[in-house]
């Protein structure tokens, strides 16, 4: 089965409900295994044992948050 891995960054009601959407979204697909992870807390093995990456976070000056780019450092 597919793999779709979500590492996300949200601090803010806005993008809570845009991770709700998504995890809905995912819902109605079938044969599709969804993995959500905390961007502080996704690592490699996450990302190796994925089909897919789905990335969420807020724009901050007009970068990505420094909790996502601690995920593509340390990964």
């Amino acid at each position: 089965m597919p793999r779709l891995l979500v590492v996300h960054h949200t601090p803010s009601p806005a993008m809570q409900a845009l991770l709700e959407a998504v995890r809905e979204g995912v819902a109605m697909v079938d044969d599709v295994d969804l993995d959500v992870r905390p961007a502080l807390s996704a690592g490699a093995a996450d990302l190796l044992a994925a089909d897919g990456v789905l990335l969420g976070t807020p724009a901050n000056i007009g970068y990505m948050s420094g909790a996502l780019k601690h995920f593509f450092d340390t990964v």
